[in-house]
């Protein structure tokens, strides 16, 4: 699985690809070249659908 980031400079903000090899490990933006550390808790991209709610029930608020 892949890491998804965004990129920290504000100027930027473009979304980052990192293996799950990066975490807790400084990488670039390849847009702007900015270094910044992996975070070791960042959320993994899954290929997976979100689960749809289930008919009959209402979403809790």
């Amino acid at each position: 699985m892949a890491l998804t980031l965004i990129c920290p400079n504000l100027v930027c903000g473009q979304t980052i690809v990192a293996p799950e090899s990066s975490r807790g490990k400084v990488v670039r933006c390849a847009h702007c070249q900015k270094a910044f550390m992996v975070p070791i808790n960042a959320k993994s991209v899954t290929s997976e659908q979100p689960e749809a709610p289930k008919p009959g029930k209402k979403p809790r608020k």
